[in-house]
């Protein structure tokens, strides 16, 4: 059998990045074992759970499903891309302010599905928020902390928004 290779070109975080790959290998292989970024977890393999989640062009998806030969040309935003010049995402701090993490292995996963309900959203409900989450699964915690860090976040987003 014979292994195609291929090269991609993608942004993530900001950098941009080429790498060569099989074109076999999942998103989530390429952002953990070859770019060392692992904040993205991988729970389920089957894109049920949502602990692999990153943002493709602006929209969640789940890295385990994902080839990381359709990244090519494409903006990847992981966990680790929240945090610029040492300082923490809004949503981030938020889940720290609300007591929202308990294991932390979902959680980075749900910060990345709620970046994207909350980057561009005027007004948001706890119900929304529950709804977005959906494909998002924590076996520790009754999600009401994680609610209401992501309608904290919200209203901070909201007053950063308002200040520019």
């Amino acid at each position: 059998m014979v292994i195609k290779l291929k090269v991609i070109s993608f942004t993530i975080n900001g950098e941009k990045r080429q790498v060569t790959m099989r074109g076999d290998e999942r998103l989530i292989d390429l952002i953990r074992d070859e770019l060392k970024l692992t904040g993205t977890k991988e729970g389920c393999g089957q894109g049920e759970c949502g602990a692999c989640t990153v943002l493709v062009d602006g929209k969640a998806v789940p890295s385990c499903l994902m080839l990381a030969v359709k990244v090519d040309g494409k903006e990847i935003l992981t966990i680790e891309g929240l945090k610029r010049n040492g300082i923490l995402h809004p949503l981030q701090k938020a889940f720290i302010e609300a007591g929202a993490v308990q294991c932390g292995f979902c959680t980075p996963g749900m910060i990345m599905s709620l970046m994207e309900l909350l980057s561009n959203q005027d007004e948001v409900t706890p119900e929304e928020i529950r709804a977005h989450l959906s494909g998002n699964i924590c076996r520790c915690t009754g999600y009401s902390k994680i609610i209401d860090a992501a309608m904290l976040a919200h209203k901070m987003l909201k007053e950063m928004r308002n200040h520019v």
